[in-house]
């Protein structure tokens, strides 16, 4: 017997109303549909009016009505807390729906009811209209699938670097990430690859940098990374790990990856910062700064002009990621341990100058 045949049908109400007036036990009309005996008493209670005979039409609305009244209650439903800080956590900050349970796990840790995991956000948003969450929520996802699906896959190039500069010969300290001033970059590219927006990512804070491109050649890249990492304290501009030519079918003004590579070393010597390239098809050797472009493609989708994103725009969407808590970093946003960082650094600066001038 399936589930389904374990509850009445209207057909079996209605043969027990006629077997009930015709004046058949219970055992009898058990008998009959192949039912206990005690599954038809209690048929016939849910049932009885007041002037006690049976209906079958109230016996199924009883029937329902003790049937909703047994499921378990949904945690997000409209009006609740727990909804109105999922909704405006996943659209006006931008935040993953894991990101959201677990400062709700953070928020209220005695208190199971409150919240939520990031699969009951991910089952409320795709089980419409179930779930009772707009399709807005949907386009606010990092990705806007309209079903759980496979990752997309990206292209990758290869180049020429010199040898010295493979990453393979990169210290252990910046693999491990041990110290912060590590930086992983690239580029994201606008439409038909005439436009582009540079993104740095430290390492060990995941703390976001985006530059905007006067142009889209080598020189701009080399002029717009300056300008933003000069703004960081020469503590923090210690190496940079670049992808190794991503896109080698852009050909817009005459921009390659080679280009690119040849200014290199103006790069580290204006910003005294060591270059490192990664092998070629492995992004994952950028794995930070290959995240972080996915997250930022919400807001720059492919077939976008971005000559048109202006500084000012570039600096409040890093800083909508920076203030956005993330897993690796034990739900502490990347501005926080950038800010712990700096605070490390300058309390030991600060203990050598007292030892150096005996204070």
């Amino acid at each position: 017997m399936d589930r389904r045949s374990k509850h009445l049908s209207s057909e079996e109400r209605g043969v027990i109303f006629a077997e009930h007036n015709r004046g058949s036990s219970q055992r009898s009309i058990g008998g009959l549909l192949g039912r206990p005996a005690s599954t038809i008493c209690r048929e016939l209670a849910r049932g009885r009016q007041e002037d006690g005979r049976y209906c079958p039409q109230g016996g199924r609305l009883v029937y329902g009505v003790r049937r909703e009244r047994c499921r378990r209650q949904r945690k997000l439903t409209q009006g609740s807390a727990a909804y109105r800080f999922v909704h405006d956590h996943l659209i006006y900050h931008r935040w993953s729906p894991e990101q959201i349970a677990h400062k709700l796990r953070l928020m209220k840790p005695d208190n199971p009811i409150a919240r939520v995991s990031h699969e009951t956000i991910y089952a409320a948003i795709y089980a419409q209209p179930r779930g009772g969450l707009k399709a807005a929520m949907i386009e606010a996802l990092r990705q806007a699938k309209p079903a759980r699906g496979l990752k997309r896959t990206t292209l990758a190039g290869s180049a020429m670097v010199p040898e010295s500069l493979r990453i393979i010969h990169r210290p252990e300290e910046i693999e491990a990430r041990l110290v912060p001033g590590h930086w992983e970059g690239d580029l994201i590219k606008g439409a038909f690859n005439r436009s582009s927006v540079g993104t740095l990512v430290e390492r060990k804070t995941r703390f976001v940098v985006l530059c905007k491109m006067d142009g889209n050649g080598a020189a701009a890249v080399l002029d717009s990374f300056t300008r933003q990492m000069k703004r960081l304290p020469l503590a923090l501009r210690k190496s940079m790990t670049y992808d190794r030519g991503s896109d080698p079918l852009m050909v817009c003004e005459q921009t390659t990856a080679g280009q690119w590579m040849a200014c290199h070393p103006e790069l580290s010597r204006r910003l005294k910062i060591d270059i490192w390239f990664c092998d070629p098809h492995a992004p994952w050797q950028r794995g930070s700064n290959e995240n972080t472009n996915g997250l930022l493609r919400q807001f720059m989708p492919k077939g976008t002009d971005l000559s048109d994103a202006s500084q000012t725009w570039l600096n409040d969407l890093a800083a909508l990621m920076n203030n956005r808590p993330r897993k690796t970093l034990g739900w502490r946003t990347p501005a926080e341990a950038m800010a712990d960082e700096i605070a490390a650094f300058k309390s030991t600066v600060g203990s050598i100058r007292n030892s150096v001038y005996g204070v």
